[in-house]
């Protein structure tokens, strides 16, 4: 997920997205979006876009007024993964980490990422299994990220 949609902003069919890209300015890269969730996804050409303080702001092709623009709060916002940069070394995008095991480094299994929080201070993996863990995404605690195993081995001891 790039984002999601928080709320209309003003009159003529625009919206406020809340990025969760690295730089608020992420999202006005891709001139097509992806909004949707839970399976069910929609395609939509972004007329117009800006940075509007710490959020984004957008008219997307066909939106006109505020209430269009309503119907679109909540939704997540995605751009094809195929339009989107390599990784760099040591970076990693959230989708990739989904689904992966984690591992503690003694080669206790904690279980698997099943969604990523932004917590503002750091990022958070959650982990199921037999519980679920909340464990930061940080250098100290995750001592490796293994793509092509779908691993992730961490130096956390469960609470």
């Amino acid at each position: 997920m790039m984002g999601r949609v928080r709320a209309p902003h003003g009159l003529k069919g625009w919206i406020k997205v809340q990025p969760f890209t690295q730089e608020i300015e992420g999202l006005l890269d891709y001139p097509e979006w992806w909004l949707g969730g839970e399976g069910q996804w929609q395609q939509h050409r972004v007329a117009e876009s800006a940075v509007h303080g710490s959020t984004v702001v957008a008219r997307l092709d066909g939106f006109t007024d505020r209430e269009a623009a309503v119907g679109l709060k909540g939704r997540q916002v995605a751009v094809p993964r195929a339009a989107m940069p390599e990784s760099r070394e040591g970076e990693f995008y959230w989708n990739d980490l989904l689904g992966m095991e984690v591992s503690h480094k003694n080669a206790a299994k904690l279980g698997l990422v099943a969604r990523i929080l932004e917590t503002g201070a750091n990022t958070v993996l959650v982990v199921q299994g037999e519980k679920e863990f909340l464990v930061p995404f940080i250098q100290g605690v995750i001592v490796n990220v293994d793509l092509k195993a779908r691993q992730v081995i961490v130096d956390w001891e469960p609470v």
